[in-house]
């Protein structure tokens, strides 16, 4: 059931989510060669603990049958998502998908950026811009009346077009009281289909893009996925509130304060 938020809830939202970004941007300052995966994690884990704020990834099971050990999700290039840190070092010319949630008075927070390591390939800096053009677009048709369907289409056809492809194994989802709530947001498909979106609705939309082909497995830690063909992946996500008078993301203020006075 899709749940629709009041203006105090959607406040709560925003002020986790602003601490999710806070925390994203400074892992991808940290983001340096020779940097290990597991001291970017208590970097995140410092700042929770500073903002007063918990994790809404440590313990989480999902589709596993072992809990999340970490607060952060770091995926190297050729790994998609969930990304376990470790004692593996950021090399020169990597990309790192950082994926954060956290969650603050009962209400969550939930984002992801792919970020450079030093210098990167003209590839790889394309695949990246690419993947956050996509969400962008997804982002621009949360309005009343749209459908989730419309999102997907945007994705996928913007990845598309520019010679990507679309991961099917993961989608967005509904956020709010939870980490994962309806409805689901998948990165493709028809326009036109699906829920219809409604005022106080919030999605964390969050297309994850691979260089070659969109297949995906799951290593035997039983959380990190990876593309099949080993291509480079990236991901880009935010949690954005669906208003009447368009779009809120809400790591950001609240774009329409002019227009309701």
């Amino acid at each position: 059931m899709t749940v629709q938020k009041s203006w105090v809830e959607l406040t709560k939202m925003h002020r986790a989510n602003v601490i999710v970004v806070e925390v994203l941007e400074a892992l991808a300052q940290a983001c340096l060669p020779g940097v290990r995966t597991r001291e970017l994690d208590k970097i995140a884990r410092d700042m929770l603990a500073k903002a007063g704020a918990k994790s809404a990834f440590l313990g989480y099971r999902g589709r596993s049958d072992r809990p999340f050990p970490a607060t952060v999700c770091i995926s190297l290039n050729e790994e998609v998502v969930h990304g376990i840190p470790g004692e593996r070092k950021l090399e020169n010319g990597d990309i790192v998908s950082l994926d954060f949630g956290c969650v603050v008075d009962g209400y969550f927070g939930d984002a992801a950026r792919t970020v450079p390591v030093g210098k990167i390939s003209a590839q790889a800096a394309r695949l990246l811009e690419v993947t956050e053009e996509a969400l962008r677009a997804a982002i621009d048709l949360c309005r009343p009346g749209k459908r989730v369907g419309d999102l997907g289409h945007a994705v996928q056809s913007y990845a598309e077009t520019h010679g990507y492809s679309v991961v099917r194994e993961f989608v967005g989802h509904g956020i709010g009281t939870s980490l994962h709530e309806e409805p689901q947001v998948p990165n493709y498909g028809p326009p036109g289909r699906r829920e219809r979106l409604l005022p106080g609705m919030v999605l964390a939309i969050e297309p994850m893009v691979n260089a070659g082909r969109a297949e995906v497995k799951t290593l035997k830690d039983g959380w990190t996925a990876v593309t099949v063909d080993r291509s480079l992946s990236a991901h880009f996500e935010e949690s954005v509130a669906v208003t009447a008078l368009g779009p809120w993301v809400l790591s950001e203020p609240y774009p329409y304060a002019e227009a309701a006075h």
